[in-house]
């Protein structure tokens, strides 16, 4: 069996926050949930994680993921290293089981590399591997000495390298392939007794080297996988890099992003060939865009399915439904559980609140809908509010298709109107309209003779 044990207990004091270093999140996802979907994206199906004291947090955040949580118990008493934190997973390896160690801060490992880090310590009959990388200033890791074979020596600390070893420029990575039964037996076999007091991994290297077993190093093409957040500039780093491989991965399955510097897209998101991202576009979440979709400067997309051929130009939708053919924006704001057909219309300043506006209908400035389904063929005119909610209730109205409503209209829900109604200019409706009638529901104009005269008003 393949399993994980990840690294997570760290306390990330540089983040200064009061929430744990591994839940900070890179594209509006954890830090640490990165290193789990790699985990289990490269069919590992025992994945561990070695907390501390933000246990409670971790386990409420990953509650559905199927996950074995492990305490490392902090304190000013307690041990502290990676040897030790390893130590806490100890009752979950098998004998027979090759055992992945990885850490929760260095989201960019991919699941590709770990798949090909297994297949690298299996195939080569390894029973220790390290996962390296070459850095063109490798100041402050520790150094990968192999022999002329390639198999690695030992991996040497920079305080305790030479200056011929410090040129070395092939570094530890921290991520490391094991055989289980050696990976307990040598964990016995350490000890702190080090300037840091502490226990570590690279311990069991040693250990399983001078024993005679087999000790090798596979090294990663891109060092930026290994990176690890332990500050905000740290974040902000991983962020941009992130970013930067969602939308290589987007223009390269056919996506023009005008300029991706300026383009943030989470990396569940979908957008379909031949669309448009403008500068200045958010898509969070597991957002779907269709196929030859544009999608104008300053636009949020939260949660929500897009279909073909939509425009949507400086605008907000968030959890909800745009299906193809409709022009939304300038400055339309659509927000959850709204479904909008197909060749709608909603256009400046207009507002759609858990509603359904049917096919071909237009608002096309200055309007608000809310908790109302609206038919076909529907005009909504400037200024028309739907009043949905008495202070206490919210409450629902209903138009059918090809209903007209005039401008600065008021629909005071609940309200049923027929098909092919038709609304007044300045009428508060609130009375059932049937098909094909006029309804009025305004004062009728009275003009004051000279009034401005006699108020002496000029």
């Amino acid at each position: 069996m393949n399993i994980s044990i990840i690294l997570a207990a760290g306390e990330g004091t540089r983040m200064k926050s009061q929430k744990s270093k591994v839940l900070h999140e890179v594209c509006n996802k954890p830090i640490l949930e990165y290193v789990v979907d790699s985990s289990k994206g490269a069919d590992i199906k025992k994945n561990i994680i070695v907390v501390g004291d933000n246990e409670s947090s971790i386990k409420e955040k990953f509650e559905n993921k199927k996950l074995i949580f492990k305490r490392q118990p902090i304190g000013k008493d307690k041990p502290y290293g990676t040897g030790y934190a390893v130590m806490q997973a100890v009752d979950e390896i098998e004998d027979s089981s090759t055992v992945l160690i990885l850490y929760g801060d260095t989201p960019l490992i991919r699941e590709e590399t770990i798949e090909e880090l297994m297949d690298f310590h299996k195939e080569q009959g390894l029973d220790a591997t390290v996962l390296t990388a070459s850095l063109e200033n490798p100041t402050g890791y520790g150094r990968i000495v192999r022999a002329e074979d390639g198999s690695v020596i030992k991996i040497v600390e920079e305080r305790d390298a030479s200056e011929l070893e410090k040129e070395i420029k092939e570094i530890n990575s921290g991520i490391y392939c094991f055989n289980g039964k050696l990976l307990k037996d040598s964990l016995n076999e350490i000890n702190n007794n080090n300037a840091q007091n502490e226990y570590y991994v690279t311990d069991v290297i040693e250990i399983i080297k001078n024993k005679g077993y087999s000790v090798g190093g596979h090294k990663i093409e891109d060092p930026n996988e290994i990176y690890g957040v332990n500050s905000r500039l740290q974040l902000a780093s991983c962020e941009k890099i992130m970013r930067e491989r969602i939308n290589e991965k987007h223009m390269e399955n056919g996506v023009t992003l005008i300029d991706p510097d300026s383009t943030y897209i989470d990396g569940d998101v979908e957008i379909g060939q031949d669309s448009i991202i403008y500068p200045g576009v958010i898509i969070e979440g597991n957002s779907r865009i269709g196929k030859n979709c544009i999608i104008r400067q300053n636009t949020r997309i939260y949660k929500s399915d897009i279909g073909d051929n939509v425009y949507i130009e400086s605008s907000t939708i968030e959890e909800s439904l745009i299906e193809e053919n409709s022009d939304i924006g300038p400055y339309t704001h659509i927000r959850p559980n709204s479904k909008i057909r197909k060749n709608v219309k909603l256009g400046n300043f207009v507002e759609i609140k858990n509603s359904e506006i049917g096919e071909g209908t237009k608002a096309s400035h200055l309007a608000y809908v809310g908790d109302s389904d609206i038919g076909k063929d529907v005009n909504i005119g400037c200024g028309v509010v739907f009043v949905n909610y008495d202070g206490k209730d919210k409450f629902r109205s209903v138009v059918e298709d090809n209903v007209f409503i005039g401008c600065n209209s008021n629909i005071i829900s609940p309200v049923y109107i027929e098909k092919w109604a038709y609304i007044a200019a300045g009428s508060t409706i609130t009375d059932r309209v049937k098909e094909n009638d006029l309804a009025i529901a305004r004062s009728r104009q009275e003009n004051k003779e000279d009034w401005v005269t006699i108020k002496k008003f000029r």
